[in-house]
């Protein structure tokens, strides 16, 4: 149950002894494999997910396509923008690898908020970034080239996700396609230029930048 060494702590720690004791009667340790929907867009938001351990993909779905929104990783959490909206998730949420949440009811989680202004401003807080970052996703998806998107995309998997200029791609070539908004062939494409370009070295699912100068021009003019 709750562990203060846990990734999630940082949500907790300030928290009273019986503010603590509702969330321990209140949620629940879920696993999850890899490809395994943890929420599904439109279903009815009743659980918070505090991530333990693992990566996962936030997904808007119309008809038979994808936008990866976000990449969720170990101290993040789902569910937040589904509290006061409607009450429906607005993505799906499927694990990229193994993952670990804790799962809080969200009735406990809208209690919290109420009742203590450090939570609520952690939550607002959260939000505003999620926020910032979409709008961020939007002006590169409409307002640059291809080359700029996966330039983007692999600056931001070395800074955010991975953090790291050298890192094992969990993530498929079909979910960078997903998350700049472009055929699977083109992003294969651009990625095989960017190693032929030596901007970056592609050996299998392992990638190391070789030039983030470069990498940052692209995105910055791409």
């Amino acid at each position: 149950m709750y562990d203060s060494n846990n990734p999630y702590a940082q949500w907790f720690n300030h928290l009273t002894d019986s503010q603590i004791d509702i969330i321990k009667k209140n949620s629940v340790k879920l696993n999850y494999n890899k490809g395994e929907t943890i929420c599904k867009q439109g279903a009815f938001a009743s659980n918070v997910f505090f991530i333990e351990r693992g990566l996962m993909k936030a997904y808007k779905e119309y008809k038979s396509s994808c936008l990866i929104m976000r990449f969720l990783k170990q101290g993040e959490v789902i569910g937040f923008s589904s509290l006061y909206n409607k009450g429906t998730y607005h993505y799906t949420v499927a694990s990229v690898g193994p993952t670990e949440v804790l799962s809080v009811t969200a009735d406990v989680v809208k209690q919290l908020i109420r009742e203590d202004s450090t939570f609520a401003e952690m939550v607002i807080a959260y939000l505003n970034k999620i926020t910032g970052d979409e709008l961020e996703r939007i002006v590169s998806l409409t307002q640059k080239q291809l080359n700029g998107r996966i330039a983007d995309a692999v600056l931001h998997f070395a800074n955010n996700v991975y953090k790291s200029d050298e890192f094992n791609m969990q993530i498929t070539r079909r979910d960078v396609a997903d998350f700049c908004g472009m055929s699977t062939e083109s992003a294969i494409r651009i990625l095989k230029e960017f190693h032929n370009d030596k901007i970056v070295n592609i050996n299998g699912k392992n990638m190391k930048i070789i030039s983030k100068q470069l990498l940052e021009n692209l995105s910055e003019f791409g």
